[in-house]
């Protein structure tokens, strides 16, 4: 009886301690290194100057699935990476879950879907995922030059898995983009997220 209300008491103190720790808007981004899908070390620090943003991602995920097949998610790539920014694909899923995929399969898929993220960072442990507090695939965050995190939340307002609501929708990521690149402060800094649970391995 002890030892379960110990370990229950470890997995709530574990909890709120994740809860504080998460990143807000509006307060400096929480560091944090990653390896991508080539084996290569990205850290948030090393694109200090640069807008950066993060994109939670399961490929077995229909909320996902929709940007992706309609083609969306890689047209935002695409155009935002044009313009400078650092765009990261971060996989949360564990060994074992929805969305978990090996270096390999990551790269075929991104060929595939002709995806065109800066890279697409490998995180199983979850320590990324709940490090930023991404609760959903997809979720996106937005890191400013200085390193503010300036959005926290979904794609778009239209939270459906159906293709056909994206020509309709508000686009959180791009509006948040232009107006930060503008000089504006953004008028919708953070959202609520939809999709797929991220499948942590706790």
């Amino acid at each position: 009886m002890k030892r379960g209300f110990a370990s229950l008491v470890t997995l709530v103190v574990t909890a709120l301690s994740m809860v504080a720790l998460a990143a807000k808007v509006g307060e400096p981004a929480p560091n944090f290194t990653a390896t991508d899908s080539n084996g290569k070390v990205h850290s948030l620090s090393s694109y200090r100057g640069k807008f950066v943003v993060l994109e939670w991602h399961n490929q077995g995920c229909p909320y996902t699935q929709k940007h992706y097949n309609s083609g969306n998610m890689e047209r935002l790539q695409k155009e935002w990476t044009q313009k400078g920014v650092i765009w990261l694909t971060v996989i949360s899923s564990a060994p074992g879950t929805q969305g978990y995929v090996t270096a390999e399969q990551e790269n075929d898929y991104m060929r595939r879907m002709n995806a065109a993220p800066t890279a697409a960072l490998l995180d199983a442990t979850g320590d990324l995922g709940h490090l930023y507090g991404a609760k959903t695939t997809p979720q996106m965050f937005i890191i400013n030059p200085d390193g503010v995190l300036i959005y926290d939340g979904a794609i778009d307002d239209k939270p459906t898995t159906d293709e056909a609501d994206i020509a309709t929708s508000r686009n959180y990521v791009s509006l948040a983009l232009s107006e930060a690149m503008a000089g504006k402060p953004v008028s919708a800094p953070t959202s609520r997220p939809y999709g797929c649970s991220v499948k942590y391995a706790h």
